[in-house]
């Protein structure tokens, strides 16, 4: 009886260190894990802020190309921008008053369709 009451002291020791590096390693992994997908946020807003930026650009001056290329055509100095204008005008309506919200949020649920399932790493047995 003497044997295992010394068997079992020894053992809980390193049954408690087991354990706290267990859960140590589990909040390194969990940390890394947030570290890794804010990493990740980061990049994709910085690619979209970028991708917004150079739109933006390549639209507005397109349509200035566009309107005094128009100007030059109908020989007017203000035509030109009012026909671009125009055409900006009724792309807003059509999405104002044509579109309904259901296609964009159809559009959103399609692309965010179960990701947190898709990119979770750990080990569902804990």
């Amino acid at each position: 009886m003497a044997d295992q009451d010394n068997f079992t002291k020894e053992k809980s020791p390193n049954l408690i260190e087991n354990l706290t590096g267990y859960v140590d390693t589990r909040i390194d992994i969990i940390r890394l894990e947030i570290q890794e997908k804010l990493k990740a946020s980061f990049v994709s807003t910085l690619h979209a802020v970028l991708l917004g930026f150079f739109g933006l650009m390549s639209v507005l001056f397109v349509s200035i190309f566009l309107g005094l290329l128009l100007n030059h055509l109908l020989d007017s100095s203000f035509w030109g921008f009012g026909i671009v204008a125009l055409f900006y005008v009724a792309v807003l309506v059509i999405l104002f008053i044509g579109l309904d919200k259901k296609v964009f949020q159809n559009v959103a649920d399609k692309t965010f369709d179960n990701t947190i399932y898709k990119t979770d790493k750990r080990d569902k047995a804990i």
